[in-house]
């Protein structure tokens, strides 16, 4: 099977939401991957301060921060049901075959951006299948079954032709040539990485059952790397620890719907839902230890 194969029967595949854990018998929240990727913009604004250098180039660092998961969108319109749950399809647990044309589309997304954007997201996508490059015990899509595993390989080499074209690409711009040095365009995947895992570990567990959670090889800079710590401490509000945003005390926010697996019985079934529940959102303050 190509990844052509792989396109033309991603209507038969599951599609994937981010259904967030619940305390036995709830609702629970679904968030799509465009709302995650809402949240992983208010951190890559926030991000930097004295002691972590902010995100450079910051425009395009945003840009790709904000959009690392933009192959997901189509699909976020149109999840598939798990027989399991009867809810839509939760993230972590889709079928590799789901999501592998997803991983080569959210490249194709940032680089029609810029280049470095290109690069990074590439990065990101290769990370996922290959344990995020060993920088992150939070590695979440890295199980490949055996059957799957030609055409990820197929998908994970054109990333690796594509990084390298997008680097000689850049090699010609005078600017962006700066930014190849291999510390800079790791403290730049590292922070992608950080702020993605922060956004997900909000977006994947219930406020009742999030615990203190490290993140490792957050960038201090290029050169220099260290683990933040996450702990809730009650009245919605989290301390990191060391603090790595640029305003302490500033709220966050994040929406999605509450789901039970009736909500998909309906005329329309889940597209017709998502769009018919009310959104709901949470709200919390991070704040340093």
């Amino acid at each position: 099977m190509t990844l052509c194969d792989v396109t033309s029967q991603l209507d038969q595949c599951k599609r994937a939401m981010i259904i967030q854990t619940s305390p036995s018998g709830m609702p629970r929240l679904a968030v799509t991957m465009y709302e995650h990727n809402a949240l992983c913009l208010q951190f890559a604004k926030a991000f930097g301060n004295d002691r972590f250098e902010r995100l450079e180039p910051f425009d395009l660092m945003v840009f790709v921060v904000s959009n690392h998961d933009a192959g997901w969108l189509d699909y976020d319109r149109d999840p598939g049901i798990d027989s399991a749950t009867g809810l839509p399809y939760n993230l972590v647990n889709t079928p590799p075959a789901s999501i592998i044309t997803t991983s080569r589309l959210s490249p194709d997304f940032n680089e029609r951006q810029h280049p470095y954007c290109g690069l990074l997201s590439s990065m990101h996508s290769w990370g996922l299948y290959n344990g995020r490059y060993g920088l992150s015990n939070l590695v979440l899509l890295d199980k490949v079954a055996a059957k799957d595993r030609p055409v990820a390989d197929q998908m994970l080499s054109g990333e690796l032709e594509r990084q390298a074209r997008l680097k000689g690409e850049l090699a010609k711009d005078p600017q962006a040539a700066a930014w190849l040095d291999e510390r800079k365009i790791f403290q730049s995947y590292k922070a992608l990485q950080f702020l993605d895992t922060l956004a997900l570990y909000f977006n994947r567990i219930h406020p009742a059952e999030r615990v203190e959670q490290t993140f490792e090889h957050v960038p201090l800079s290029k050169d220099e790397d260290t683990s933040v710590a996450v702990r809730p401490v009650g009245d919605k509000t989290y301390t990191l620890s060391p603090f790595p945003l640029n305003t302490e005390g500033a709220e966050f926010a994040f929406s999605g719907r509450r789901v039970t697996p009736a909500d998909g019985a309906g005329r329309g079934g889940w597209p017709a839902a998502l769009q018919r529940l009310p959104t709901e959102w949470e709200i919390f303050q991070l704040v340093a230890a």
